[in-house]
């Protein structure tokens, strides 16, 4: 991944309280690897596996079958908790190993809050954050994929939009790259956007001025029904 215009505290894969975010942000650089430390992804998994099992053994609500988004912080709260379990850079490689993983990619960008040792949701997860979340989710898809997957991807893009609550300047603002495809695709995304919300408002003002019924005006222009009350509101 290109490397991002953001600057944030995430970027720095030397500070504890930032393990998480730093995985979710897939910073471009790989942290510095210490002298024999293993250089494969096999080599690496290994390391961090007795790790991820006793994270699991201990809090499967967060590390099992269904994953969760990381409290920030959450590396210092583990230390504090389980200094006989674990220590500073096994678990620091571990939990990047996990919010590297598409499975836990996929729980940020479902949307779902942060939660604690004890599974108490919080924070929501920043919208950079699943922004990019989902940028990731779609270049790995893509690459496996023989269907172009844009359209899929920039629908996500929109909901993800909807739901951070923020103006479309404010958004492109907190996600801005200087990755021209991610940009590109970011702006094709509000574009179709556009183009949805200006039909739909020319289907309601025709419907106002049809004096018809919703079932009538459906019947009348062979359209489906779902779409006339999503546009009118009722």
């Amino acid at each position: 991944m290109n490397a991002m215009t953001m600057t944030s505290p995430e970027t720095s894969t030397a500070a504890s309280d930032e393990t998480v975010q730093a995985g979710e942000l897939l910073q471009a650089e790989p942290a510095s690897r210490e002298s024999g430390e293993p250089s494969t992804a096999a080599g690496r998994t290994r390391a961090v596996q007795p790790v991820l099992e006793k994270l699991f053994e201990l809090y499967p609500h967060l590390f099992g079958e269904n994953f969760l988004p990381l409290k920030l912080g959450i590396f210092q709260d583990l230390l504090a908790a389980h200094p006989e379990h674990f220590q500073r850079e096994s678990l620091k490689a571990a939990l990047g190993f996990h919010t590297r993983s598409t499975r836990y990619l996929q729980c940020v960008a479902a949307g779902n809050k942060r939660h604690d040792l004890q599974g108490n949701p919080g924070d929501g997860v920043a919208p950079e954050h699943v922004y990019l979340t989902l940028l990731e989710l779609f270049r790995r898809r893509q690459a496996r994929a023989r269907e172009d997957l844009r359209p899929k991807f920039r629908a996500q893009l929109m909901a993800a939009f909807e739901a951070s609550g923020l103006t479309r300047q404010d958004y492109q603002a907190r996600v801005q790259t200087n990755d021209a495809a991610a940009t590109e695709l970011l702006e094709e995304a509000f574009a179709e956007r556009e183009q949805k919300v200006a039909k739909r408002e020319a289907l309601r003002r025709t419907f106002e001025s049809s004096g018809k019924t919703p079932d009538e005006f459906a019947d009348m222009y062979g359209i489906d029904k779902r779409e006339l009350v999503a546009a009118i509101g009722t």
